[in-house]
């Protein structure tokens, strides 16, 4: 990833100051102290003054250096170039700092002696020397705790990032499954309505067209919410069924087993009616006498379970142990969005006859 896009802090420059100061201030403090505790005698606020403002090279160049590091990572050691760049830019940050300290001296001669007396050079260039060992070590250390800042910088980004696409993904397929409705669903409705008005009974046909607008106003509808309460999931369902009840009439026949106290659980938002069209599709519609449906909720062991069993053909053994429909590996790709490996989707034949599709996601009101 580009270390260009990882979010930059408006305070960095405010923190890297107040690291600085508070390093020269605590020097100072301890070089004055310990000086005087020894009896030595010096301009002592001179002192103080002098060894707070000597880290002001080191406080300037330390962006820089943060710069530098993220262009030439120090993890690349076998490279020529980055050690060409940070040993140019430690005797660079050196000499600055030894020149900025040794002016200091002279002009403010805080130790009260002769020692600054010299020229400028000679002085500027005996402390580069003498400070080598102590400015690698201070160039060093601002290389680590920026590469530790930069890789936890990084690492926030990356996951934010893919929860964010995590989320993204699972709006999309959430929007898609709100636009797919099956067109025979569609035809075949109208096609009862139809029939219900040359037969006369109007009212009925009114009743079904109003749910047929419920129920498309309800897949259409704008809504970003990924989870609804149980309840809210049933009552969608419930108006998919009641069209095709009337659609059906005798044939198809409706058992639900859904404890009240669970209505209030979350599940991820329509997730039932995919699952129930598919029963009605390749099991109901399948026997000229029709069949049942049951649909049943439990909790158990913090997960909870929801359960849609139509008692129409069973699977061929291989789509059972497959489960490659493209419904249910859509459902699994959108489960996993959301709750990762903490859930359960299964699709089965049962002893008794026609297939049950299970899901269990953890219980959460």
């Amino acid at each position: 990833m580009d270390t260009n896009h990882i979010p930059s802090h408006a305070h960095r420059w405010a923190w890297i100051a107040s690291i600085w100061f508070g390093f020269g201030l605590i020097d100072a403090l301890q070089t004055v102290f310990v000086m005087r505790a020894e009896g030595m005698h010096h301009a002592w606020v001179k002192l103080f003054l002098t060894t707070v403002l000597s880290c002001l090279p080191w406080a300037l160049a330390t962006p820089l250096v943060m710069a530098l590091g993220r262009r030439f990572p120090p993890v690349k050691l076998r490279s020529l170039a980055t050690w060409l760049a940070h040993g140019a830019a430690c005797v660079t940050i050196g000499l600055i700092f030894a020149a900025w300290t040794t002016w200091l001296d002279q002009l403010l001669n805080p130790y009260a002696n002769n020692s600054t007396s010299g020229p400028f050079v000679h002085l500027w260039l005996d402390r580069f020397y003498n400070g080598i060992l102590s400015s690698l070590v201070l160039y060093a250390a601002i290389l680590a705790v920026s590469y530790v800042l930069d890789s936890r910088a990084r690492l926030a980004y990356q996951q934010t990032e893919t929860a964010r696409l995590n989320e993204q993904l699972s709006k999309a397929q959430l929007n898609a499954l709100r636009r797919q409705i099956e067109p025979h669903f569609l035809f075949n409705t109208l096609n009862a309505v139809a029939g219900l008005v040359r037969e006369g009974r109007n009212d009925t046909a009114v009743s079904m067209i109003v749910g047929l607008s419920d129920f498309l106003r309800r897949v259409l509808e704008d809504s970003s919410r990924q989870q609804v309460p149980l309840g809210e999931e049933m009552e969608f369902a419930q108006k998919y069924l009641d069209i095709q009840k009337v659609r059906f009439v005798e044939r198809l026949q409706l058992n639900v087993d859904v404890p009240k106290e669970l209505l209030h659980a979350q599940v991820p938002a329509l997730i039932l009616q995919p699952i129930v069209e598919n029963a009605i599709k390749h099991g109901i519609a399948k026997r000229a006498q029709g069949g049942a449906i049951r649909i049943a909720a439990f909790r158990s062991d913090g997960m909870l379970t929801l359960s849609v069993y139509n008692d129409g053909p069973s699977l061929p053994v291989s789509s059972e142990k497959t489960h490659s429909g493209i419904g249910i590996s859509n459902m699994r790709t959108r489960l996993q969005s959301l709750y990762g490996n903490a859930f359960a989707l299964n699709m089965q034949n049962q002893d008794q006859g026609g297939v049950e599709v299970s899901i269990s996601v953890p219980f959460k009101e």
